[in-house]
């Protein structure tokens, strides 16, 4: 395993959220959906056992790094990416994506893999076909404002409050707009298999991302493909969110064999909503 420096760079520091000395034995790094950002799993932390430590990543053009510009290409982001994380990955991680997270979380995977560099004990995949599917997203980065809006609301990824706060929304419409482009031109390439397990998890009312398309993540891992399904749409991740952390914490400590990963978790959140 390549060397792993124990300072953590200016860079990974702007793009990477939580303890950068933390003695805690795992981190989880997660990666927001089109439109989200690090705030999005903002109860996330709170409700992970002691053992976890979390990292949201921090994507240009959003919150803290709302003056630089969103990034719409996703091997620049991932080229970016990788050398910014590269020095937290000190211990065992796990990497979490929902939607356009998901697409990244794999992406970032491969990159570190294709590098050398030290690989995710496990990749949880949310609400997200296998890249080699075919697109299931309209392509709508091209829109006026106004259609491009009401087309990310018909998809649920925005909060309707949004649209009434027009000096936020200018804030945030970059981002967004940058977000889809990026998931509309995406090309996935054909490279080795991950040599991670794979949890997949959905929404059982996702017209994007049901079982079926959950399943077909098991092409792209030489390991294990676990797949589980919660009651909502395509962003159950939010109502569903203590059995969604539960279920992760979970499955870490089974990977790590540790169940310190999972201690404290109540007898309701371990079960799946």
């Amino acid at each position: 395993m390549p060397a792993i420096s124990s300072t953590r760079s200016a860079p990974g520091r702007a793009w990477i959220g939580g303890d950068p000395e933390t003695t805690r034995r795992l981190r989880l790094f997660a990666l927001p959906f089109a439109g989200g950002n690090a705030a999005s799993f903002g109860e996330w932390p709170a409700r992970l056992p002691g053992s976890i430590a979390f990292s949201p990543v921090h994507l240009p053009g959003r919150e803290r790094r709302i003056m630089e510009p969103a990034i719409d290409d996703a091997r620049m982001l991932i080229a970016q990416l990788v050398p910014a994380i590269a020095p937290w990955l000190d211990r065992p991680y796990a990497l979490f994506g929902h939607s356009m997270g998901a697409m990244l979380a794999y992406e970032l995977a491969q990159a570190l893999q294709h590098r050398g560099l030290p690989g995710p004990e496990l990749v949880i995949i949310s609400g997200h076909g296998a890249p080699n599917l075919p697109r299931r997203f309209p392509v709508i980065s091209h829109l006026a404002d106004a259609d491009f809006l009401a087309a990310v609301m018909e998809l649920g990824g925005l909060p309707a409050v949004l649209l009434e706060e027009p000096e936020l929304l200018a804030l945030v419409l970059p981002a967004l707009r940058a977000d889809f482009k990026l998931c509309e031109t995406y090309d996935w390439r054909p490279r080795p298999a991950l040599a991670c397990p794979i949890l997949a998890i959905g929404g059982r009312s996702d017209p994007i991302a049901g079982l079926p398309e959950l399943q077909s993540w098991q092409a792209m891992t030489s390991q294990t493909l676990t797949c589980e399904m919660f009651d909502g749409n395509h962003f159950f991740i939010h109502h569903a969110m203590p059995a969604v952390v539960a279920l992760i914490a979970r499955a870490i400590a089974e990977r790590l064999r540790d169940p310190s990963c999972a201690r404290g978790l109540t007898a309701s959140e371990l079960r799946i909503s």
